[in-house]
């Protein structure tokens, strides 16, 4: 038993007074609840004091090869952040509704939009515009950002919608604020709303979720507390899309880990080879599909991916056969799993290290900023280990409402 805590089994966490189930991680720091701050504030507070400069790569356009340092990335939000607040006139509180593909440029709104207090809402941007009108309904957004493909599924919003692939979107991220940036930043607390994610909607109509900064700080916190352990500075590659919470907490992990990120358009799996053997990627964060698409295809053969160490698998699991297979193709590349929900802000369970990635068919060891329960659904009872139940989660990861 735990020494500090007898009630509680090191093996598993659980404690046998209050039936919960306790993280075996270390324990992490949090910043002060009271402190005012963004997770863009957090996350770049983060990068800074990776031994990398800040002359490293953070984007990479997979199509174009175009690729944005951690200087230019902040220069580029500050600029645009100043646009939004002083062209466009938005206010701490207001919401901005993200219709979008995956791009270099989604990371660099999602950080100028938060470090000024606007909310995010990212959509699909192959959701129908019945769909689309159902989340509109939900968020109440001002402001629309969009594509040229994408803008006509937006009903019309009070400061208008702006496409990500426009002159004037570009423009806005390389406009030099004529004043100091502190003078036209908003104090954000992290008990503010940062994010309204949608849930797959799987028991009736899509639903909102609303995620605050405190939220999304407590899972990077947790990202960040393991990275001797993943390694950081890695060169990643997203396969998830940037509007799902999986992409989106991603996004400010990366940049926290001062990690490089590949992003993709539109996903192919051949691209996306092609990808991990142009830029030596050495991490794919991606979903079962693709593991089993990795598996059955014979056109990887085709590709140099020696570069390969990690594959994270989330969103749906992921069968003993499917990784059996996987690992006897790739022997080199450990495929881990995670389990999380859009309601706890992306992850709550996950692999840390090569010996847990042994553990066929595990989500992995619950994250350190979460307790858990199972519980009987029709009693309400909590349950012991090995038992099964409806899964129970708290933490400051839990949305807010």
């Amino acid at each position: 038993m735990d020494q500090k805590n007898p009630t509680i089994d090191p093996k598993n966490g659980f404690n046998s007074k209050t039936k919960t189930f306790h993280s075996l991680r270390p324990p992490i720091n949090l910043p002060p609840q009271h402190l005012p701050l963004t997770v863009t504030a957090y996350a770049l507070s983060l990068q800074a004091t990776s031994p990398w400069p800040r002359d490293s790569v953070a984007l990479i356009d997979s199509a174009t090869g175009q690729k944005i340092t951690y200087s230019d990335l902040i220069r580029r939000m500050n600029s645009l952040a100043f646009y939004l607040r002083t062209v466009i006139k938005l206010s701490k509180g207001d919401t901005a509704f993200v219709l979008s593909t995956n791009s270099v440029e989604v990371p660099i709104l999602y950080f100028a939009l938060l470090s000024i207090g606007v909310v995010v809402t990212p959509a699909n941007p192959l959701s129908t515009e019945s769909e689309i009108s159902r989340q509109v309904e939900l968020s109440n957004p001002v402001i629309a950002f969009a594509l040229n493909s994408t803008a006509h599924k937006l009903p019309k919003l009070r400061f208008g919608t702006i496409l990500i692939d426009s002159p004037e979107f570009n423009s806005a991220m390389q406009t030099k604020p004529w004043f100091n940036q502190e003078t036209y930043r908003v104090e954000v607390y992290q008990s503010d709303l940062a994010a309204i994610m949608y849930s797959s909607g799987t028991t009736g109509r899509v639903k909102a979720v609303m995620l605050t900064h405190r939220n999304l700080t407590s899972v990077i916190t947790g990202y960040y507390s393991v990275k001797e352990e993943t390694r950081t500075a890695s060169v990643v590659l997203y396969t998830v899309p940037l509007f799902h919470t999986y992409g989106f907490i991603y996004v400010f992990k990366s940049v926290a880990l001062s990690e490089t990120v590949v992003v993709m358009g539109r996903f192919d799996v051949k691209k996306m080879l092609k990808a991990v053997e142009d830029f030596r990627v050495q991490r794919l964060a991606t979903a079962p599909p693709l593991v089993v698409a990795l598996v059955k295809g014979v056109v990887t053969k085709d590709f140099d991916l020696s570069s390969l160490e990690w594959v994270v698998s989330g969103g749906a699991p992921l069968g003993k056969d499917a990784i059996a297979a996987f690992t006897e193709k790739f022997p080199n590349v450990l495929l881990a799993q995670g389990y999380g929900l859009t309601e706890t802000a992306g992850g709550a369970f996950g692999f840390v290290g090569r010996e847990a990635c042994r553990r066929w068919g595990s989500v992995g060891k619950l994250a350190a900023y979460c307790e858990a329960k199972i519980v009987d659904p029709d009693t309400g009872e909590a349950l012991p280990p090995c038992k099964q139940g409806e899964l129970w989660l708290k933490g400051p990861s839990i949305m807010k409402g």
